[in-house]
């Protein structure tokens, strides 16, 4: 039995926020670093890596195009990613601690590696690079994140089938 247009219709919508979601946060994430010069800590990283895991969910998603796992495990990895976020703010924003180290940013590309190590910036966890209305970016991480999360599953829990 055929599914009803409007399922077929939140299935397309729910694979691409799926993959759009995470293309974008990790496209602006990019754009920060390279564009910007704000250097992503560790628990930045931390973030990136399930949006990386989320786009290659998305993708197979339109593989695969009447599978709904890879649109739900997509979801999850950004939702994962929010979750990171959250954590992540609450260190910046001094509620609890961090379980890192910090990072940094080393130009190897004039001279001498020891003193590029040297010289370079430390990028700390605990101190928020840039902020808008008093969210970093790792809180509008979270906030993106786990809103385009909650809408792939609610897309999803639409499109099941009657039993």
């Amino acid at each position: 039995m055929p599914r009803p247009k409007t399922a077929a219709t939140a299935l397309r919508t729910a694979r691409s926020v799926a993959l759009l979601v995470p293309c974008f946060l990790l496209g602006g994430a990019l754009i920060s670093q390279y564009v910007f010069g704000l250097y992503p800590c560790e628990m930045c990283w931390w973030q990136r890596y399930p949006h990386i895991a989320a786009i290659v969910f998305g993708i197979l998603a339109f593989a695969l195009k009447p599978a709904r796992w890879p649109i739900a495990l997509a979801a999850l990895a950004v939702l994962v990613s929010g979750l990171i976020g959250a954590f992540h703010a609450g260190v910046e924003y001094g509620w609890w601690e961090g379980i890192t180290g910090c990072a940094s940013a080393v130009d190897f590309g004039n001279g001498d590696p020891l003193e590029a190590i040297m010289n370079a910036d430390l990028i700390r966890c605990d101190v928020a690079p840039w902020s808008l209305l008093g969210i970093s970016l790792a809180g509008w991480n979270f906030l993106f994140s786990s809103a385009g999360a909650l809408i792939v599953f609610a897309l999803l829990i639409k499109t099941r089938r009657p039993a």
